[in-house]
């Protein structure tokens, strides 16, 4: 602290101070050994005073402690030494494990003083001789007591020791009463120093986690060397002296197994009885809930902006939809009043060529040629677009006869010049497609022979036998070898090439095909035996019937004829009247014909069937 300046003295700054620095001081040797106690111990005073502190503590205890003779000391056997209890031998029973060496030794010296056989001698009192007196548990008492290992193992099997374990129903009733005691004794265990208390009611998660952590973790110093039922020492050779170290160790390591299993059974009882325990299970089950609570209104809350977000883009989406459409119906609108003006327009300069030609007599000078001229007006009506119109027009208003004719000629002609050019193209075009059938499809015995029959045939087996089919086209290549007339031998590869051709066949060669098939049919079915003609019609054939439709069976016809067959069954009377009543346009006579070849068709589709199936399997 600095000086007042005195009277008539002036305090004059020479230099700032620095600022202040702190600096990280590590103890090192006997002050660090301090440090590390001090820490561990969780005090602020130093190691030399807490010494200081222990020894006065000692001291006093010393000067303090009194011994209470034991009553007994006089009639113990010295054979039977080690079933003796040590400590109340020396007058120490209420220090126990707690007496220091400076008390045990006190009290052998006060016993010494009063039982050593020169005083009792002395005094007149018969002297047993030998190790055979009384005194000797004394000698074996302080021989035991005053060496910390053997001390440790007579500590480990303490007689006066309670290893009694409280049960779940006495700590259900009392559990820090019936526990706590149970815990600060066993607590003398352990290896580790500061043993954690059991607590209270109101202690911590943390607290009581780490006491039953302690606990399920406990590390044990107690062992059981002074219960070695034979002592090598007395062996007679090395084997014999192996044999009982070897028993020994045996049976110390079982009764450690023993004494942890105590100590588990301990922990766990406590644990299982423990109200905290069930109190922070339930707070941490609350906790859960209440975050699986919040956690499922946070995702409601989510799927709710999600499906805000979605409805919003769905109505974009509609609105945008709307206004596409609205913007498409225009257009259409407006193309379709462009398409109408363009039609009417084409339409009146049509008219107007037309008329303009009739009032020339189409340019001709008789009937046939009016009417030749007639039609390629006609022609030029079809084929000119507006604009060709147009201007056609323009040269029959403005020019004479000879003008317009020669005009239209020209139309005509060019006309007819692109007419027959198209003509030539679509001949290429067919003769090229049958050049690659051909080529295609004409290799083998297979491509060569077929005749109209066969074509009929082929287009029949395949509507027969729809795709999907199991082995569709060998099954088709049989049927036909079996239905067919002109005797050729097909094979599934003949009848895939032949079919691919046919797909690419023009639309009239399909229709002359299929004309030609429907007038065999006909033809087939409409010719009578003249043998037959004035026969009697049968009970299922009326004479009602015999104006037959003879028209090919359409999609619709048929399926009201399966509907027909599924609703009036064979047991139902006049059955095939009601039939044909179901199947519009078609008589009783069309019904039953029609079902007589949809069951030649079902049965010929089997035979295929079996057969391929006969020779898969060979």
């Amino acid at each position: 602290m600095l000086l007042e300046a005195l009277d008539g003295d002036e305090t004059v700054v020479f230099t700032a101070a620095a600022a202040s620095v702190q600096v990280q001081v590590e103890p090192v040797g006997r002050w660090f050994e301090a440090f590390v106690k001090r820490r561990n111990r969780n005090t602020s005073a130093s190691f030399q005073e807490l010494e200081e502190e222990e020894v006065s503590s000692e001291e006093s205890e010393d000067e303090e402690f009194q011994l209470e003779e034991y009553p007994m000391l006089r009639t113990l056997d010295p054979k039977d030494w080690k079933n003796q209890d040590h400590y109340s031998v020396l007058g120490l029973p209420h220090l126990r494990y707690k007496a220091t060496q400076k008390q045990i030794k006190a009290a052998h010296k006060a016993i010494v003083l009063k039982h050593h056989p020169d005083k009792r001698k002395a005094a007149g009192e018969q002297i047993v001789e030998g190790d055979n007196d009384y005194f000797t548990c004394i000698t074996k008492a302080i021989e035991i007591l005053s060496d910390p290992v053997k001390r440790r193992a007579f500590d480990s099997v303490d007689p006066t020791f309670d290893n009694a374990v409280p049960s779940k129903s006495e700590g259900k009733e009392n559990f820090f009463e019936a526990f706590a005691p149970v815990f600060e004794r066993n607590a003398r265990w352990s290896s580790k120093k500061h043993v954690p208390k059991l607590g209270t009611m109101e202690s911590s998660f943390e607290e009581v986690d780490n006491f039953y952590s302690f606990w399920y973790n406990f590390d044990s110093w107690r062992e059981f060397s002074y219960l070695d039922e034979e002592e090598k020492e007395k062996a007679e050779c090395r084997d014999e002296r192996r044999w009982i170290e070897k028993q020994n160790r045996a049976s110390r390591a079982q009764r450690k197994k023993e004494e942890m299993n105590r100590i588990r059974t301990l922990v766990d009882t406590a644990y299982s009885c423990d109200p905290r325990i069930k109190k922070f299970k339930e707070e941490e089950k609350a906790r859960k809930e209440s975050e699986k609570k919040a956690k499922a209104e946070a995702k409601k809350r989510e799927q709710e902006e999600k499906e805000r977000a979605r409805q919003a883009e769905l109505e974009a989406a509609r609105l945008a939809k709307e206004k596409e459409e609205e913007e498409a119906k225009q257009a259409a609108q407006q193309a379709k009043k462009e398409k109408e003006i363009q039609k009417k327009a084409i339409k009146k300069e049509r008219q107007k060529l037309r008329t303009t030609c009739k009032n020339w007599n189409y340019f001709a000078d008789n009937e046939a040629d009016s009417v030749k001229m007639m039609e390629e007006v006609e022609k030029l009506c079809d084929r000119l677009e507006l604009t060709s119109l147009q201007s056609l027009n323009e040269v029959l208003a403005s020019g004479s006869k000879e003008e317009s004719k020669a005009a239209v000629e020209k139309e005509v002609q060019e006309v007819n010049a692109q007419l027959q050019r198209e003509r030539e193209a679509e001949v290429q075009a067919r003769q090229a497609a049958r050049s690659a059938d051909q080529a295609s499809g004409g290799g083998g015995a297979g491509g060569k022979g077929w005749n109209e029959d066969d074509l009929q045939l082929l287009i029949k087996a395949v509507n027969l036998f729809p795709a999907g089919t199991n082995a569709r086209w060998e099954v088709i290549a049989n049927y036909m070898n079996l239905h067919s007339t002109s005797g050729m031998k097909r094979t599934a590869k003949d009848v895939i090439n032949k079919a691919k051709n046919l797909q690419r066949l023009d639309p009239v060669q399909k229709d002359e095909i299929n004309k030609k098939a429907f007038e065999k049919f006909k033809k087939e079915h409409t010719s009578v035996p003249p043998s037959i003609d004035n026969a009697v019609p049968s009970e299922r054939f009326d004479a009602s019937g015999s104006d037959g439709n003879a028209a090919p069976w359409t999609t619709e016809e048929q399926k009201l004829l399966e509907q027909a067959l599924k609703t009036y069954p064979v047991s139902t009377p006049e059955r095939w009247e009601k039939i044909a009543a179901a199947v519009p346009g078609r008589s009783k006579k069309d019904c039953m014909k029609r079902y007589k070849e949809l069951v030649e068709m079902v049965k010929a589709k089997k035979a295929a069937q079996e057969q391929v199936a006969a020779k898969s399997k060979k």
